[in-house]
């Protein structure tokens, strides 16, 4: 059995020899070679070059020995040629020039056209692809809820006292900027999966501000037009946001064949929970990676022996890599994942 098939498998419950693992944010600032290209351009100089991308999607398939690569990009990309002027910012994240937040203002959005407004995407992905088989490629995007956030705010907030108050006084145009934004999103990932990329994750990092009640009336309807949109193409779907142990049973009903887990709740009772017919993805704290190792293994250890015997399972963090995490300890805690006793049950 392939070590290019763990990951694959995994998401659809399939036999593999060994738990995969790959890292959210596993090109990024820990890495000296990413800090000298950053030195050299700016972030979205970086995220539309591409050799650039090319070069920062594969080092940690190189370098680490993971089980898939993410593709380098931003969950704002698609959103320029879609209209919306923003910039980011280090130490900030996006800053939108106009922030929507009338009729008037959502008539700036108009459809993406994803190989004719970013080609240097899809011609990376190929490249990527070329140079990595057969370790597989991940595509992503933003999910509605997480963008929009950013572009009503005008950027990160800790309340989300704007976008909170559209949902609830304007449910109209709250939806028709919600399907926008999915018509884009599922245009931007058909065309990653038609140009190579073997599974996709839809980041939702915000999501987890929003109650039960708000998920299920505003968030969840278009979260499963947007997987039943990208069924067709027979590829695994992940969903991932965080602060969401209230919402995962609901999350889970949004179609993803992957869920992606922070590290606030343990993946055993996630399991108990949310059942055996979805593959969970997860959920090492990103701190511990600025531990020491004895606490990282430490930290890991008791996730792997939670997870061992589920086919249905792949190690990540709960969120992204810290810049300040050490590359070695990364590499090693790879090795102890792929290192770890696994034999599978039938779930």
């Amino acid at each position: 059995m392939s070590h290019a098939s763990r990951f694959i498998d995994a998401c659809w419950g399939k036999p593999h020899d060994a738990i995969p693992v790959w890292f959210m944010r596993q090109a990024g600032r820990y890495q000296a070679g990413y800090r000298q290209l950053r030195e050299q351009y700016s972030f979205l100089e970086m995220a539309h070059s591409e050799d650039v991308i090319t070069e920062v999607t594969c080092r940690p398939v190189e370098e680490l020995g993971v089980d898939a690569a993410i593709l380098f990009s931003d969950i704002m990309i698609p959103l320029g040629p879609m209209g919306i002027d923003f910039d980011i910012q280090e130490h900030k994240g996006p800053v939108i020039a106009q922030p929507i937040r009338s009729a008037k203002d959502l008539a700036r959005l108009h459809p993406l056209r994803p190989e004719e407004d970013l080609p240097e995407v899809f011609s990376s992905i190929e490249r990527i692809c070329a140079r990595i088989d057969p370790i597989p490629l991940i595509g992503f995007a933003g999910a509605p809820f997480t963008l929009a956030s950013y572009i009503i705010e005008g950027g990160p907030s800790k309340q989300y006292e704007n976008t909170k108050k559209m949902m609830w006084e304007q449910p109209a145009l709250w939806h028709d900027l919600m399907m926008r934004l999915a018509e884009g999103i599922v245009e931007h990932l058909s065309a990653q999966i038609r140009h190579g990329v073997q599974a996709v994750q839809i980041f939702d990092s915000w999501i987890g501000t929003l109650s039960v009640n708000d998920y299920a009336t505003f968030v969840l309807p278009v979260m499963q037009y947007i997987f039943a949109q990208l069924e067709k193409f027979q590829v695994p779907t992940i969903y991932f946001g965080t602060g969401t142990a209230a919402l995962l049973p609901l999350m889970k009903q949004a179609g993803a064949s992957v869920l992606g887990i922070d590290w606030r709740v343990p993946l055993s009772q996630v399991r108990r929970q949310l059942g055996k017919d979805i593959t969970l993805q997860g959920n090492l704290d990103p701190v511990a990676l600025l531990s020491s190792w004895e606490v990282i293994a430490d930290q890991a250890t008791h996730i792997l022996t939670m997870m061992a015997h589920d086919s249905r399972y792949i190690f990540n963090l709960g969120h992204g890599v810290p810049p300040a995490a050490n590359a070695d300890d990364l590499k090693r805690l790879v090795q102890l994942v792929h290192e770890y006793p696994y034999q599978a049950n039938e779930l």
